[in-house]
C-alpha cells in the first residue's frame, strides 16, 4: 500500500501491513519514497509533477488512483499509479487548491476540492467535472468578515473532514473565517461557533465520533457533540503557539498529536531563523499534553505542514514532512522516531517555505 503526506490530503490510512512506499507532496511536485521491506532504509525512487507545488495528495485503496491538488496549478489525476497525470479541473473557478479529499460512497467516488477564494468543489467523475457547492457560501453569516493577513487577504477552504459514521457529514475550516457543516453531502450548511475564526484542521476518531478536535490560531479545541459547543484546550501562552497538523488515534479517541510552530507565520520565523516546531501528544482527550522528541531532532527548523497516520494489523505508522523537507517517520505509533529523508522539497501550505529562504534554507 501507499501512505501520502501532504498539507492539504487525508491524513489516515489503512492497510493490510505496513506500507513500502510514501508519496510526499512538496513545493517540487510529488516525491516517491520507497524501501524493499519492512526495516530496510528508504530512499527516493522518483518524483512526479516536478515544478508544481503540491498542496493535496491522495490515493484511493480501491483502484490505486492518485489525485492531487495544486497551489496554483488546479488538479491532477493518475490512473496508472503515477506514470502519467491528467490535468482534471474544469469547472474550478480558481486553481489555486488547498485541500482535496476522494471519499467513497455506497455509489462511487467522490472528490471534494477546497480553492482560494474559499469555494468548495465536488467531482463525481475522478475530477473530468467539477460543480460548486454553493450552499457552503449562502450558508455561512460571517462570509463578509473573512479575510487572510497576507496579501491578496483572500481566506481559502484549508481542511475537510468527514463523520467516520456517514461521510455525508462534512466540516469544512475557513482560514480565517469559520468553520461550517454539512449533514446532506454538501447541499445545504450550517455555520459552527464558539472557537476563535482562524481554523486550521478538524480531526475526528471513529472510535467516538461526536469528539470532535479543532486546531486554530488560537489554539487546540475540543468538542464532545459534533461542534455543537468547544471547549479551548491551549492557548497563545502555551507552547503549541500555531497549532496545525493533528491526528487523533481512530481506535483511542482521547490520544491526539499535534504539530505547532512556537510562533505564527511568517515574519516571526523569518526574523527567528526558524520556527521552533515542537510534536504534542495528549493522552487524555488534550487536557494535558507532553512534548516528545522520542528520536526527532532536538530542533525542528522547519514547521511540520504534513501528517498521517496509517493504521494495520498490529500497529500504526506516522509520517510527516516539514518546510525543510524533512521527513520524520515512527513505525510504532509515535514511540520512536527516525529522519528517513531531507531536503526532498518543502512540505509548506503556500509561501510559509519562503520565509525560512530569507535566512539561508536550501
Amino acid at each position: 500500500m501507499t501512505i501520502c503526506v501532504s498539507i492539504g490530503g487525508p491524513t489516515v490510512y489503512r492497510s493490510d501491513a505496513p506500507s513500502n512506499e510514501i508519496l510526499v507532496g512538496t513545493t517540487d511536485g510529488i516525491v516517491r519514497l520507497t524501501r524493499p521491506a519492512e526495516g530496510v532504509p528508504w530512499s527516493v525512487a522518483d518524483r512526479m509533477l516536478a515544478g508544481k507545488h503540491v498542496s493535496s495528495a491522495s490515493r484511493d485503496p480501491a483502484t490505486g488512483n492518485l489525485f492531487a491538488g495544486m497551489h496554483r496549478d488546479g488538479i491532477y489525476v493518475s490512473l496508472d499509479g503515477g506514470r502519467t497525470w491528467e490535468e482534471r479541473d474544469a469547472g474550478l473557478e480558481s486553481k489555486d487548491v488547498y485541500t482535496l479529499h476522494a471519499v467513497q460512497y455506497p455509489e462511487g467516488l467522490r472528490l471534494y476540492a477546497g480553492t482560494e477564494p474559499a469555494h468548495l468543489y465536488a467531482s463525481d467523475d475522478l475530477g473530468k467535472t467539477w460543480q460548486e457547492l454553493t450552499g457552503l457560501l449562502e450558508g455561512a453569516k460571517s462570509r463578509p468578515e473573512w479575510t487572510f493577513p497576507a496579501p491578496p487577504h483572500t481566506a481559502h477552504v484549508k481542511g475537510l473532514a468527514f463523520d467516520p459514521r456517514s461521510a455525508d457529514t462534512i466540516y469544512v475550516a475557513i482560514e480565517v473565517g469559520t468553520l461550517m457543516k454539512s449533514t446532506d453531502r454538501g447541499k445545504t450548511w450550517r455555520e459552527l461557533s464558539g472557537f476563535e475564526a482562524d481554523v486550521h484542521r478538524i480531526a475526528i476518531s471513529p472510535a467516538q465520533p461526536d469528539l470532535v478536535y479543532m486546531t486554530n490560531g488560537g489554539g487546540v479545541w475540543r468538542s464532545y457533540d459534533a461542534g455543537d459547543n468547544w471547549v479551548q484546550l491551549t492557548d497563545r501562552t502555551s507552547r503549541m503557539r500555531y497549532p496545525d497538523c493533528m491526528i487523533v488515534d481512530p481506535e483511542q479517541p482521547e490520544k491526539l498529536f499535534v504539530t505547532s510552530a512556537a510562533t505564527p507565520p511568517t515574519k516571526p520565523w523569518a526574523e527567528n531563523g526558524t520556527t521552533d516546531c515542537v510534536m504534542g501528544l495528549s493522552t487524555d482527550a488534550g487536557d494535558n499534553w507532553e512534548y516528545i522528541r522520542r528520536g526527532l531532532p532536538d530542533h525542528i527548523r522547519g514547521n511540520i505542514e504534513g501528517m498521517s497516520m496509517e493504521i494495520h494489523p498490529g500497529g500504526k505508522t506516522l509520517v510527516t514532512g516539514n518546510l525543510d523537507g524533512e521527513i520524520y517517520y515512527s513505525p510504532d505509533g509515535g514511540d520512536s522516531w527516525t529522519t528517513i529523508a531531507t531536503g526532498i522539497g518543502h512540505v509548506s501550505k503556500g509561501g510559509h517555505y519562503r520565509a525560512l529562504l530569507k535566512v539561508g534554507a536550501a
